[in-house]
């Protein structure tokens, strides 16, 4: 119990009690700190509209550990959040994706990030898709920059569907395209790309996560790295029954000081239905750590990091860095839930999402100006 009274449990609030919504200018001790040199991670809930009938809407967010959420000064397209013709497919570095119902664009938007301007926002078309032969570009299952702003030179955009594909593009170079990758192992069909900033590489997990695929920016080869699982807890018969009952995802993310992670994360349906979907459950999550010769392993301890999982790109941050983060916690916000899980004790607390939360995208800590 005294494990459980040092957790964030403020997270939960929208179950014990109605998530308030309190304004705040941008920069604030109740929001955003404008002592520190960056934003604290936050989870983007909703914009409030306006006015009944306005096209823009004050933007509603979630710090991991307060116990209400904060609307901020700066306005967002109500389209983003809640238009069916603006597909909202991923996120990375506080860059929404977008692909259009309309032309079939994709975009990076800065639109969500809460210190970017809402005067200027920056929406940068990228070039038309192409789709190779038996493969598919109208389902996304993530997007991952290279660099903090795809308006870098050098950022590379890699956007992986749900199949085959995988695409790069370089968006600020002139006459970009996009170089185009047909994955022959269907292990990987599902898995979501990251990039790895200690190697200058993108990374894709296969399902399982017994292998790694690797694409070197500095001389375009294609890599298949195969792990080595270590120090496997011993799990019970009722345990690995449930564990083998549940949908796996694996995630690769990649600490400040450039360690590597592998998280499997499991779910299954519950018996909450929310307007006739059965919702998916958190039940286990397992944590690897990854080493130069091919090692994956088991860690219940990962010291003074957080790490957060959602629809945007895994991050990870040092917790000590933001007053009131639990270290050695992986937080989670998902379309059907938001909670955290503890390394230390595998203790999981998670309650179902209230449908009043449109987003479900985890905004890394931004610099400020």
């Amino acid at each position: 119990m005294a494990l459980l009274l040092n957790q964030p449990l403020k997270l939960l609030c929208f179950r014990r009690k109605p998530v308030l919504v309190r304004s705040s200018p941008l920069l604030s001790n109740d929001g955003l700190s404008s002592s520190l040199l960056q934003t604290p991670p936050c989870f983007v809930v909703s914009a409030k509209r306006c006015g009944r009938l306005a096209k823009e809407g004050k933007l509603v967010i979630l710090n991991p550990y307060e116990d209400e959420c904060t609307s901020l000064d700066k306005k967002v397209p109500m389209a983003l959040l809640y238009d069916n013709e603006l597909v909202t497919i991923g996120s990375s570095h506080g860059w929404i994706a977008t692909l259009s119902q309309d032309d079939g664009l994709l975009r990076l938007q800065d639109d969500l990030n809460p210190v970017a301007s809402d005067t200027n926002p920056k929406r940068i078309p990228l070039p038309p898709l192409v789709t190779l032969p038996h493969c598919q570009t109208q389902i996304v299952t993530n997007v991952s920059l290279s660099a903090s702003s795809p308006e870098d030179e050098d950022c590379v955009v890699a956007v992986k569907f749900l199949g085959p594909q995988l695409s790069f593009c370089r968006p600020a170079q002139s006459n970009s395209e996009w170089i185009n990758i047909r994955i022959e192992n269907p292990c990987f069909y599902l898995s979501r790309v990251m990039y790895s900033k200690k190697d200058n590489m993108f990374c894709i997990p296969g399902s399982g996560g017994h292998l790694i695929g690797t694409w070197d920016l500095r001389t375009h080869k294609h890599n298949l790295q195969s792990l080595q699982f270590q120090n496997l807890p011993k799990l019970t018969k009722t345990k690995q029954k449930l564990l083998d009952s549940c949908c796996k995802s694996e995630h690769l993310v990649e600490s400040p000081a450039g360690e590597t992670f592998l998280v499997k994360w499991y779910k299954k349906s519950s018996s909450k239905i929310i307007k006739g979907i059965a919702q998916m459950k958190t039940q286990a999550l397992m944590v690897f750590k990854l080493d130069e010769q091919g090692n994956a392993v088991y860690t219940q301890d990962i010291g003074d990091l957080c790490i957060f999982l959602s629809k945007s790109e895994p991050f990870c941050v040092l917790a000590s860095s933001f007053p009131g983060l639990c270290p050695n916690n992986v937080i989670l916000f998902d379309c059907d839930e938001g909670g955290f899980f503890d390394l230390d004790d595998s203790t999981i607390i998670t309650d179902v999402m209230p449908t009043s939360f449109k987003s479900n995208y985890l905004m890394p800590p931004q610099k400020l100006d």
